[in-house]
């Protein structure tokens, strides 16, 4: 699941409900976005060989609607207030149906174009009509079939414009999503292609971003220079100089190669699902009367179970609960207005109060500022340093032209010189400033070759003298140099080959079961017994790899441990585990008082008490003199000790 970053923040004019603030205190952009899905007879072929059982068995259209359901599960829970609509588009039957000013529903025609779920915030309704459809093929083939003549792009463009300016009108974040395998829908109509890109053309001025999914068979590879080079527009700088773009083109997926394209189409998705939300935009200031613009983004961040509202559930149905506050005077339960009402602090036995200007004045250190007040070496800021996460810094030419150009510089110079910048930072309005290390950045690419991290700069706020804690003073032994062999030898079989570790294929196993909770009630489905936790070990197989390994350095570190003690003086000394063994056998009754201590005897009993050790001895002990002596006793340790003492001080 995911952590929340965005592409654009609220601008001025822009009206007051598309934002909402999330756990983090942020105020985020809501997301709209539109699923379509190309239903043309390509896309409903079943693979050549999918008869073969490590082969893809789901047609291409059918692993897309896999897919939007599955991003359609992720969103009404991760994205409560962001919209998702599916549209297919190639269809016999066409279907849209619009809501007029006067609240009636008028039917527009956009030929091939089928509107499954309408552009809205998701229901339950809408997962299970999409479940439906995955799970059941009749039922699909109710809505998968393709029309006898070819769709036009233009209009599936029109179509997705109208649903975005009808139901997300005033969204700062909309996105089209696109999967298709035709790379060439209108190959030698240059009137629909010159159409479709003036559509497309559209949708961006809105603000649509068109993401395009595209799908290869066995016998045809796509081609996005064909038609979709001039619908989709890519993300490229006109800066040459400036780092490159965070957004990327999907890679295409293949139809009836094993089983990866489901996978695949998925793998695609997600890494475009979650739109990337600024946490902060604000200037950078290098020197006086030097600023450029830069966006922040959280990259990582926890996540936890969130209760967005409260649920009455005495009706017939649940109902969300609308909630009131009236603060009323103690002495004559009079409601009090909230002009009345002042804060204050308690200061010297009096209570200091004031008035919100006031309050809000304390709190204010400034306008938000990244403020560069000097370089320092890298190799002065030492790992423990990092105690929060980091922002990813990323220029914006909205406030200050020629940002990209500066920023791109201050990057290369960091970089090739190793220094850092401190600076006073101070992310949003009213918060409070922190010292932060502007650290340069490089590019990461994975295997083949795909951006996964664009160069750029990390504000790290640094930690107060405060939060730094001393580590204890310990006396350190170091391993002698064959037990660290031997353990060379576990790790090097615990490293499978080629393996990489991935936190994204491991979820929280809390946080999914809470919401698969969540998801069985909504939905009706039945609760499942046992949580899916991937974070497991594969004790099987850990122990079929490095089990006789690890016998053996645990062999070879009782030596050594039996060599360092006597080495130390202490002589010889029993194996822990025959220890544990022996203290089993040996185990009997409780130990009673010595007998030169004249066992429990009220003598012995009474030396405990004149000494005050009465507490040294075991609650057995102490229960058998008070059962002897009719004392009731009951409790912790401490209430048996104080019966047996009140019993002594009574008798003398």
């Amino acid at each position: 699941m995911p952590g929340w970053t965005n592409d654009s923040e609220k601008r001025d004019g822009d009206e007051e409900e598309d934002e909402e603030v999330d756990d983090s205190g942020y105020k985020a952009v809501k997301d709209a976005v539109i699923f379509a899905i190309d239903v043309s007879p390509s896309m409903l072929k079943k693979p050549p060989n999918s008869s073969d059982r490590k082969a893809d068995r789901d047609t291409a259209a059918s692993a897309a609607l896999k897919c939007a359901y599955q991003l359609m599960q992720q969103r009404i829970i991760s994205h409560p207030h962001d919209m998702m609509g599916v549209l297919l588009f190639g269809t016999e039957e066409s279907r849209f149906t619009e809501t007029v000013d006067s609240g009636s529903a008028s039917t527009l025609n956009y030929p091939h174009c089928y509107v499954l779920t309408d552009l809205d915030v998701p229901a339950a309704a809408d997962v299970k009509k999409l479940k439906s459809l995955v799970e059941d093929e009749e039922e699909a083939e109710k809505f998968l079939k393709p029309s006898s003549e070819p769709v036009s792009m233009s209009t599936v463009l029109f179509c997705s414009n109208n649903l975005f300016t009808t139901k997300a009108a005033n969204f700062a974040s909309r996105r089209l999503f696109l999967v298709t395998d035709n790379d060439d829908p209108h190959l030698n109509d240059k009137a629909l292609r010159a159409s479709a890109a003036v559509r497309a053309k559209d949708l961006y001025d809105l603000g649509v971003v068109i993401e395009l999914f595209p799908i290869s068979r066995g016998d045809h590879t796509f081609d996005r220079t064909k038609f979709y080079d001039d619908i989709v527009y890519r993300p490229v700088s006109a800066d040459p100089e400036a780092p490159a773009p965070i957004a990327g083109e999907s890679r295409v997926s293949v139809s009836g190669d094993g089983i990866t394209l489901l996978q695949s189409l998925l793998s695609n998705i997600n890494s475009k699902a979650a739109p990337r939300r600024a946490q902060f935009t604000i200037p950078l200031e290098l020197g006086p009367g030097l600023r450029i613009g830069v966006k922040g983004f959280t990259l990582i961040k926890r996540q936890e179970p969130v209760r967005s509202c409260y649920i009455w559930l005495s009706g017939e149905k649940p109902q969300i609960v609308t909630s009131s506050t009236t603060k009323i005077a103690e002495d004559t339960a009079r409601a009090v207005d909230k002009s009345e009402i002042r804060k204050g602090f308690r200061f010297g036995g009096e209570v200091v109060s004031f008035t919100p200007e006031e309050l809000a004045a304390l709190k204010n250190f400034g306008d938000p500022i990244i403020r560069i007040i000097g370089f320092k070496s890298l190799d002065s800021l030492p790992f423990w340093a990092i105690t929060r996460a980091p922002y990813f810094l990323y220029p914006t030419e909205e406030d200050f032209i020629g940002s990209t150009r500066v920023f791109s510089a201050l990057h290369q110079k960091l970089a090739r010189d190793k220094k850092f910048g401190l600076a006073w930072f101070i992310p949003i309005r009213n918060s409070h400033p922190r010292l932060a290390a502007i650290i340069a950045g490089e590019e990461r690419l994975d295997e083949d070759g795909e951006q996964v991290m664009p160069p750029g700069l990390w504000a790290v706020p640094l930690p107060f003298a405060d939060d730094i804690r001393q580590n204890p003073d310990t006396h350190l032994i170091r391993a002698p140099n064959k037990l660290i062999d031997l353990m060379r030898d576990v790790i090097r079989q615990l490293q499978l080959p080629g393996a990489k570790y991935d936190q994204k294929k491991y979820p929280n196993p809390s946080l999914q079961w809470f919401y698969k909770i969540l998801q069985c009630l909504a939905l009706d489905e039945d609760i499942p017994e046992t949580p899916e936790d991937k974070t497991i070990p594969k004790y099987k197989q850990i122990n079929k790899r490095a089990g006789d390994y690890v016998l053996e350095w645990g062999r070879e570190l009782e030596i050594q441990y039996q060599g360092w003690m006597a080495s130390q003086g202490y002589g010889q000394v029993k194996p822990p585990g025959k220890r544990i063994a022996d203290r089993t056998a040996e185990k009997g009754p409780a130990k009673k008082i010595k007998a030169e201590d004249g066992g429990t005897t009220s003598s012995a009993m009474a030396k405990h008490f004149q000494k005050g050790t009465l507490a040294s001895l075991t609650v057995a002990t102490l229960k058998e003199f008070a059962a002897e002596k009719g004392i009731k006793v009951s409790g912790k340790k401490a209430d048996i000790v104080a019966a047996v003492e009140e019993y002594f001080e009574t008798k003398s």
